[in-house]
């Protein structure tokens, strides 16, 4: 009889963290990013958290990756002036533009499954201080007086501040945008170009090969971002292409 109780109590646990999923998954889908952000420490089960995670990031994800596929679009199809080509080479850093092909290099996608794992490494799932208060996902620093928060057990000697940001769009388009011109992550494009340039799918576990400089020690952190993804089966989300 005990043992019969037991197993009714587990189906109903069971039952109920569907349900919790399935109404979490569709609130997060349906509802306005700008008006809803999850509480992420107050999500106690494991299993919801990542679920309201993803799905949090995603829409976000994807419209980026949208904005610069079609940003991608009009340089290949030289549907931009001259001084429009001018100004994005100055955004991403480019010193002398001589072709189309500068820009496509540093103008392209990264694939949600490593953008998901580096948020949930940088954020401890949407739970640091950082992610709560200030938009900030990815453990991005600025290194102007009053540019962010100041960290608490920052070094004496140091002066960085964690970035802050307005919303999550915000902090995803400069995320990015550090990504695809910073002289730190040039591995990580030339990866991605040889994928483009081979016809190859352009995947979060590749492109994590080109992250060493993102944190210390490089081939620690590459392994942990591949371990989110692999755990996590990530690459289920990497359509775009």
């Amino acid at each position: 009889m005990v043992n019969k109780y037991r197993n009714i109590k587990q189906n109903l646990k069971s039952i109920c963290l569907l349900v919790t999923l399935f109404s979490v998954s569709t609130l997060v889908s349906s509802a306005s990013l700008s008006s809803f952000k999850p509480s992420f420490s107050s999500i106690e089960n494991t299993v919801v958290r990542k679920e309201v995670f993803f799905n949090y990031l995603l829409p976000v994800i994807y419209q980026k990756n949208a904005e610069i596929i079609a940003l991608r679009s009009s340089i290949l199809n030289n549907e931009l002036s001259a001084s429009e080509l001018d100004k994005l080479a100055k955004k991403y850093r480019i010193e002398k533009l001589t072709s189309k092909e500068d820009l496509l290099l540093v103008i392209d996608i990264l694939p949600p499954s490593l953008v998901l794992a580096q948020a949930a490494n940088e954020s401890n799932w949407g739970r640091s201080r950082f992610a709560e208060d200030f938009n900030n996902y990815f453990g991005i620093w600025c290194f102007k007086k009053g540019c962010g928060v100041v960290p608490n057990k920052r070094d004496k000697n140091a002066s960085h501040e964690v970035a802050s940001f307005k919303s999550l769009k915000e902090c995803i388009d400069y995320y990015v945008l550090n990504i695809n011109r910073s002289y730190a992550y040039e591995d990580l494009r030339l990866l991605r170009k040889e994928q483009r340039d081979d016809s190859n799918a352009i995947t979060g576990i590749l492109l994590a090969d080109g992250l060493a400089n993102y944190a210390y020690p490089g081939n620690e952190y590459i392994d942990s971002i591949k371990s989110v993804i692999q755990y996590n089966q990530l690459e289920r989300y990497d359509f775009f292409n």
